[in-house]
């Protein structure tokens, strides 16, 4: 099971056919997870992560941001989009469920 967000969807045209169509890019999102620091109390990195907390909050560090993967690229046209049942937006999550040769999109709610 694998969380892909909707990045960009962009209207194309098929070579051969002409007829129109849509590339929709998926990409994956991960949290980025916090660093160990080695040898330091609890209560010492407690104190750390939050000075540095405040730093990220005046634009001195830069904040932490969701590493982007980029996932999966489908070219369908009109009909195999219409075909599908779903319709993608820009910044909407799914997960995504790959089982015995098929490809399943669960839309989530959000907050993910």
């Amino acid at each position: 099971m694998v969380y892909v967000r909707v990045q960009r969807i962009m209207s194309v045209n098929d070579p051969e056919t002409g007829r129109a169509g849509k590339q929709i890019e998926f990409v994956e999102s991960r949290q980025s997870t916090p660093q160990v620091l080695p040898g330091v109390r609890e209560d010492e990195e407690k104190l750390v992560r939050s000075i540095v907390g405040q730093f990220q909050s005046m634009g001195i560090f830069p904040q932490k941001r969701e590493m982007v993967v980029p996932k999966m690229t489908l070219l369908l046209s009109e009909n195999e989009y219409d075909l599908l049942r779903i319709h993608f937006e820009v910044n909407d999550t799914y997960e995504l469920v790959l089982t015995d040769g098929s490809i399943s999109f669960k839309k989530l709610n959000e907050g993910v």
